[in-house]
């Protein structure tokens, strides 16, 4: 037996990623081998790539490859309202709406004291750098409707209201399509006191 199986070893670091399960990287090992020399090469660039050019952006903490980000060099955005979210997916997800045109602020994850993470673990600090620097008009807290993102927007709002800022939470409820029969008691509570007038 080789010391190092290159397949296993390939198979080892893809099961590593997280969603992927030992099947799924053996599925995605075999795809890379049939693929070819040059796919794999491409692949392998791209991962270099990642690594050696992605960096945060010293004004929202977005990863970028150039700094500052596109979002904050973009003069069409609303650089006084500041939507504050818990890591670069929850900005796609914001940016897909096509709804927002302001800017952010990535946190890089929430408060969680039974997992070891306060406000220093946070992009706290550099935000509030930045309200100095560039003063807002609102704050839109996007965290998630979770223990973690609750407690974090709570944090948020006791640290940046004393500032004079106006500082809003995103609407939560009953999503689309969904019914209310299955939605469970805090939801069903959140979508009423959340309602609006049609």
């Amino acid at each position: 037996m080789a010391v190092a199986d290159p397949i296993a070893r390939l198979v080892k670091e893809l099961a590593k990623l997280p969603g992927i399960g030992e099947k799924t990287a053996q599925r995605l090992a075999f795809h890379i081998l049939k693929a070819g020399a040059g796919y794999a090469g491409d692949l392998a660039a791209a991962i270099a790539g990642v690594v050696r050019d992605v960096r945060l952006c010293s004004t929202c903490q977005t990863l970028t490859d150039q700094d500052p980000c596109a979002i904050c060099r973009d003069p069409e955005r609303d650089a006084r309202m500041i939507c504050v979210v818990e890591g670069v997916p929850d900005l796609l997800a914001v940016e897909r709406t096509h709804e927002f045109r302001g800017r952010y602020h990535v946190l890089h994850g929430a408060l969680s004291p039974l997992d070891g993470v306060g406000p220093s673990d946070l992009k706290i600090r550099e935000l509030l750098v930045r309200l100095e620097r560039e003063p807002a008009d609102e704050i839109v807290v996007a965290t998630n409707p979770d223990v973690e993102g609750e407690a974090t927007a709570l944090y948020l709002t006791k640290l940046l209201k004393p500032m004079g800022l106006k500082v809003t939470r995103i609407a939560q409820g009953v999503p689309m399509g969904g019914d209310l029969e299955y939605a469970d008691q805090v939801t069903l509570a959140r979508a009423l006191a959340g309602r609006r007038e049609l």
